[in-house]
């Protein structure tokens, strides 16, 4: 249990350095991105209007030259898919072809199911790459096409445009710079607030182990404070005496009780053997017999009593000190 508690509270302390670090590379990297922002805005403002009317004139020119960049990385992204596509499906077609030459060499060789099997999967890789080959050749066409007709529409503009793009061409040189500088910083501070989510994570995990620790000891303080459970009112069988019970020692009384009871067993005892033993004595002895012993009998049934009440009133006390303990 205490190599548990002081596991967590490692994670726990390491969770809550790694918070404070992430929380203050995260605004060291939000700050940086703000002032390179501000810088840029600055300094752009400063060309605009060193310029003037040629940034405005050119920037069909640029968005077209965007564009143009945009559908190129795309056309290319086609390209390498098509060119996999095409790999993978000559491979299959490799496959089969080798499968039926080595069944049609051996002779011997049954086409057994497994054989059957292997070529129905062989041909299920063609199907599918004859598929994706197509599909992948249709994006490269779209993409070269919009790849053209975007270069085509930017050398047309660059050609009406050529004097205004020459004179604003510091302006979206610097633009295009701090743009690329803008996008690193940004996937900065999107990475170091990832990490900082994943911290915060660890953080709350290791807190949530410790509170269950926690209300396993107080369990087990609760379970220990209220002893083991004692046999119910009435219970038969208890391991308990009388003389144990606390509070309940016999009195004078009840000690003098049990030797009057002891003798009175042993008169019993005798009156019945002198009954057993003598069948003569006649009514006459009968009667007398019975007017002996029973003052006995009724002597021994309030001693039982007696006893009876003794016991529960020492039950009642167990109860209440168990209560008592619960309580506390």
């Amino acid at each position: 249990m205490l190599l548990a508690i002081q596991g967590e509270l490692e994670k726990l302390n390491q969770s809550t350095d790694d918070i404070n670090r992430r929380e203050t590379e995260l605004e060291d990297a939000r700050q940086k991105f703000r002032s390179v922002l501000v810088e840029a805005t600055v300094k752009l403002d400063e060309l605009v209007k060193k310029i003037g009317k040629a940034v405005e004139d050119s920037k069909p020119y640029w968005e077209a030259r965007r564009v143009a960049r945009q559908a190129q990385l795309e056309a290319q992204k086609a390209t390498q898919d098509f060119q996999r596509a095409t790999e993978v499906l000559r491979a299959a077609k490799e496959t089969i072809s080798l499968a039926e030459q080595r069944l049609l060499e051996d002779d011997k060789r049954q086409f057994d199911s497994a054989w059957q099997e292997m070529l129905n999967h062989a041909t299920q890789r063609v199907m599918e790459a004859e598929q994706t080959k197509t599909r992948s050749e249709l994006v490269h066409k779209e993409t070269a096409a919009r790849y053209n007709a975007a270069m085509g529409r930017m050398r047309q503009l660059e050609k009406k445009l050529k004097r205004a793009i020459n004179k604003s061409k510091p302006y979206f040189e610097l633009k295009a710079k701090y743009y690329v500088q803008l996008e690193q910083l940004k996937k900065t501070v999107d990475d170091l607030q990832a990490k900082l989510t994943l911290a915060k994570g660890e953080y709350k995990m290791a807190l949530k182990n410790l509170e269950m620790i926690s209300d396993e000891i107080h369990e087990r303080r609760r379970s220990s404070a209220m002893g083991p459970r004692g046999c119910g009112v009435g219970a038969e069988g208890s391991s308990t005496s009388v003389e144990d019970l606390p509070g309940s020692k016999p009195e004078p009384d009840a000690i003098s009780g049990d030797r009057a009871e002891g003798a009175e067993n042993k008169t019993s005892d005798k009156a019945n053997n002198n009954r057993g033993l003598s069948s003569s004595s006649g009514s006459g002895g009968s009667s007398k017999s019975q007017s002996s012993t029973s003052p006995e009998g009724q002597a021994l049934e309030n001693r039982m009593k007696q006893l009876s009440l003794q016991c529960s009133k020492g039950r009642d006390g167990i109860i209440a000190d168990i209560k008592m303990v619960q309580i506390g």
